[in-house]
């Protein structure tokens, strides 16, 4: 079975968009800044959505409780698949309590990989660099379920007599070469002062990116829309 790829959708792409994609991700629930639960939940969605969650608002005095019972009515009420956590802020006390509560919710709940690494759950790992090998970026999460972000960023890598630079670059449509092994195309301009190398991991490459991870127990991909149409 192909490993699905949920597009990450703003409230206003949910709007504009028709037909939606196959698997649709609400972005996102946010922590209230005006009282103690949650913000930005949406009314329906279609059945086997993802919900995420974000830290973009901080947690400050959140109560874990609330939140729980909040998204225990909420998630079934849309019928969705699963509950993403994507923490990005700083591991605290707070964050870990709010997580270890939303574990326990009867659906796949998977943490964002900074704050995931002592919890018993599905694991979502951050984007995977066009240049760096899939196993190597795994490796950590050997024997956990894995939901890998992925995209279609391009990636620069830029060589000259006083070393390499790596940097995300505009994304390319003419990149003529393709290296099976990291599942991306490439291509390379070669100059008097540099050689740019350019990779970027189109929509097939990602699908066979996932087709790979299997063995390393990627379940999902998670990307963002925007990236995908």
């Amino acid at each position: 079975m192909e490993i699905p790829v949920y597009l990450a959708m703003t409230a206003a792409e949910f709007r504009s968009y028709s037909p939606l994609p196959e698997h649709p991700a609400w972005l996102s629930c946010l922590f209230s800044p005006y009282g103690p639960g949650l913000s930005n939940i949406p009314k329906q969605l279609p059945p086997g959505s993802l919900l995420i969650l974000s830290d973009r608002t901080p947690i400050r005095g959140h109560d874990p409780e609330l939140i729980f019972q909040i998204l225990s009515q909420t998630l079934p009420r849309l019928s969705a698949k699963g509950l993403l956590l994507d923490f990005e802020g700083p591991v605290t006390a707070e964050s870990l309590e709010i997580i270890q509560k939303l574990v326990a919710l009867p659906c796949p709940v998977a943490v964002s990989a900074k704050h995931a690494r002592d919890m018993n759950c599905p694991v979502f790992v951050p984007y995977l660099p066009p240049s760096e090998p899939q196993e190597v970026h795994l490796e950590p999460w050997k024997g956990r379920e894995i939901w890998l972000e992925v995209s279609t960023t391009a990636q620069e890598i830029i060589v000259t007599a006083s070393g390499t630079t790596f940097r995300t670059a505009a994304v390319h449509h003419n990149l003529l070469h393709k290296d099976e092994k990291l599942h991306c195309h490439y291509g390379i301009n070669i100059n008097k002062n540099e050689v740019r190398f350019t990779l970027q991991r189109k929509i097939q490459d990602v699908r066979e990116l996932l087709e790979t991870g299997k063995t390393m127990g990627v379940t999902l991909g998670i990307g963002l829309h925007q990236e995908f149409i």
